[in-house]
């Protein structure tokens, strides 16, 4: 068994799953956080007034291949089946999404079939004269065609964003799937589901170990990695050189919590395409937990924005700007010395659940193997550029 004593900044996912398999391996371990719980982004806490289960950073649908991860997170609390079915309204309708056969046939009031909506969207609606789409909007334009991109995705994306689809790679579109059969299901991963007492008592389980010790509403201070043998920061990787370089851009979510008696909207999540509905999606918690049975329901109205020096980041933007601040503090970072950085904050990517603690699991294995065959334990184990 190693011994030493290790310090995680930061209680999410990250922090949880690297310092739970570290403190299994032999060593002493300190998670702090600056938030006054548990569970970072994926946060899940009761509501007082309706019982209801909420996601209080935004939902979090648990979804993935990797059989080894479903399994670790299994082994801590059980997990129900549970399928993301998301609805959009746009145009005085609500249609399915992903885009798929039954959207095709509502949208343009045909009853094609599999093959002949293929043929139709291909002839009739996709941008052929585009070659090589140079951004989202060309894209979209050759995957899907200007109808069903203006109407469920150009909209949505400006608001999201915060700018026009021209200026998005054309690397966001591509992980949303195009399906000609009536598959709703939003995902398509082999394992989905959400933990049946939701995401805080996943990771306070996690941190449930005698060789691991939590304080929360503790910020970090970089002359504390002084005091351990190395430090696993899961920060803001501008913010732990006190943005000296400027800061990476992200764009933060603003919530507009409301309650209902009965139920709001009939499902999770309704996205809202046109562009002159401010917010971007309504989630009624409820659905989450269909096990659960609830008279009232508590729902949140999505904003996007630009995050500014006080709010809670989301998505890194990733645009040509951001790339270049991202190398030079991925150079900066490599002269911290005794630091490893990790996560979606601390590597600068948008990373789903199953990501997270795959990269976690493989970050505490990389580190013992650094120390047991006598290398450098790596600044990054995942590269952020």
């Amino acid at each position: 068994m190693a011994t030493g004593k290790l310090l995680m900044v930061g209680a999410g996912l990250s922090g949880a799953v690297i310092g739970r398999a570290l403190a299994d391996a032999g060593f002493d371990i300190t998670v702090v956080d600056a938030r006054t719980h548990i569970g970072g982004n994926c946060h899940t806490e009761r509501d007082p007034q309706t019982g209801v289960l909420v996601h209080t950073y935004g939902p979090h649908i648990f979804h993935t291949d990797d059989a080894e991860v479903w399994d670790y997170v299994n082994g801590f609390t059980p997990f129900r089946p549970y399928i993301n079915r998301v609805k959009a309204t746009a145009r005085g309708q609500v249609f399915s999404l992903p885009v798929n056969l039954h959207t095709i046939n509502q949208f343009f009031g045909t009853t094609l079939r599999p093959e002949e909506a293929r043929a139709f969207i291909a002839d009739a609606q996709a941008d052929t004269t585009i070659d090589t789409p140079q951004n989202f909007e060309e894209q979209a334009l050759k995957f899907i065609g200007r109808d069903l991109y203006e109407t469920f995705f150009k909209g949505y994306t400006m608001k999201q964003w915060g700018c026009h689809p021209t200026e998005l790679p054309a690397s966001i579109l591509k992980r949303l799937p195009l399906r000609f059969d009536y598959n709703d299901n939003y995902y398509s991963h082999r394992f989905q589901g959400l933990p049946e007492q939701g995401y805080t008592e996943l990771v306070a389980r996690i941190l449930d170990h005698p060789s691991i010790t939590v304080h929360l509403s503790t910020r970090f201070d970089r002359s504390q990695a002084a005091d351990f043998d190395h430090v696993f920061y899961s920060g803001p990787l501008d913010g732990y050189f006190d943005y000296r370089l400027g800061q990476l851009g992200y764009r933060t979510l603003d919530f507009e919590r409301f309650t209902h008696e009965g139920d709001y909207q009939g499902c999770a999540v309704m996205n809202f395409g046109d562009a002159d509905i401010p917010y971007t999606r309504i989630t009624e918690h409820k659905h989450f937990a269909p096990w659960e049975s609830h008279a009232a329901s508590v729902c949140y109205r999505e904003y996007s924005r630009a995050c500014g020096p006080e709010d809670i980041p989301y998505y890194p933007i990733r645009q040509v700007r951001e790339k270049a601040l991202l190398a030079e503090y991925a150079a900066l970072a490599e002269t911290a010395g005794n630091t490893t950085f990790v996560g979606r904050l601390g590597t600068y990517r948008y990373l789903d659940m199953d990501v997270t603690i795959r990269e976690s699991l493989e970050t505490a294995r990389g580190f013992r193997d650094a120390l047991e065959n006598g290398r450098p334990v790596p600044t990054f184990f995942r590269s952020p550029l």
